[in-house]
């Protein structure tokens, strides 16, 4: 099992369809666990997928409506049921808080969960919202939908990379590698070696997780550099009209704000159903929008499938540090 993966529990927008359960996808990342958007049925396919309550560690909603928040009241009941001991996040856009209350409460039952509301507070355009630095940076952007709306995004602090052949030239090996690392000096053999004797900048991973808007700065902003992005392509590029209308990317819009922000791997998914396969046919159109986002970005597109377990991208190297750098909005 990969320590940082994406697993994802839903793909679908508005309406289900037979291959494709509502919203929800859950970053394991190291000993955290975050649960975003979780649609009617998560805790059924969180089943499915292997991923228990105890493993959420913070819940992350964008926006509160149902194909996002529906399955909210179960995964509560069952993260109660299953006694889960530590304090548990649930982030969400401040001005949908009665809603959300409505969800958390929305049956009976024994609630022994510490949950602890963190109310994201923010205009398009207005920064992002912090929401915590350890163990990395989580932080939230207001997106432009057609209610209150964020998008996440969790950074990484950047590190240094041990060089084996360098250790190996100063006879560093064992226990001194740890201390090496947390000291910054170390002696060996008579002489001092320093970190950065035997170690590379290494970039921290970056994740961004961008739902239901239309094309604004805060997307290109939350997306910056990120290894992966999961985004919404709700839309084929021939509706771009009727995207905009709803507050929704069109597949090449998402390749768009890939390919501007230097993300690595482009994840799409919230796809309509009117892209279903017919039956009898072997042909899908969530298959066109891979494509058309492709035609714009040119780096890796995976089409995101119910259940499917996708790896994080290793860290970038010290180039990425050195070409990082802000990122065109719209």
């Amino acid at each position: 099992m990969a320590s940082r993966e994406l697993v994802v529990l839903g793909t679908a927008s508005q309406a289900p369809t037979r291959r494709r359960n509502h919203n929800g996808y859950f970053l394991r990342w190291d000993s955290e666990g975050l649960l975003f958007d979780p649609g009617e049925g998560t805790q059924r396919q969180m089943l499915f997928a292997g991923v228990t309550a105890s493993q959420i560690t913070r819940i992350c909603v964008t926006h509160l409506h149902g194909d996002h928040c529906l399955g909210l009241p179960g995964v509560l009941a069952r993260m109660s049921l299953d006694r889960v001991a530590h304090p548990v996040d649930a982030c969400y856009p401040a001005g949908s808080r009665e809603v959300f209350r409505r969800l958390r409460h929305a049956s009976l039952f024994r609630d022994g969960l510490d949950l602890r509301e963190r109310r994201i507070r923010g205009a398009l355009g207005s920064g992002p919202v912090v929401l915590g630095t350890e163990p990395f940076r989580l932080e939230a952007r207001a997106l432009s939908h057609s209610v209150p709306t964020v998008g996440y995004r969790l950074a990484e602090p950047d590190g240094r990379r041990m060089l084996p052949e360098a250790l190996a030239s100063f006879g560093i090996t064992g226990p001194d590698i740890g201390r090496l690392q947390r000291l910054g000096r170390l002696d060996a053999g008579g002489r001092v070696v320093t970190l950065e004797q035997v170690s590379e900048p290494r970039a921290g991973q970056k994740f961004a997780f961008v739902m239901d808007t239309r094309l604004c700065d805060a997307a290109f902003e939350l997306a910056d550099q990120a290894d992966m992005l999961v985004c919404e392509s709700t839309f084929a590029n021939a509706e771009a009209a009727l995207a905009r209308d709803y507050g929704h990317l069109t597949a090449g819009q998402a390749g768009q704000i890939a390919a501007q922000a230097g993300v690595r791997l482009l994840v799409l998914t919230h796809f309509s159903q009117r892209y279903e396969a017919r039956p009898g046919s072997a042909a899908t159109g969530d298959e066109r929008l891979a494509g058309e986002a492709a035609e714009v970005f040119g780096g890796e597109v995976v089409l995101a499938s119910d259940l499917a377990r996708i790896p994080v991208p290793r860290a970038r190297g010290k180039d990425a540090l050195q070409g990082a750098g802000g990122t065109a909005g719209t």
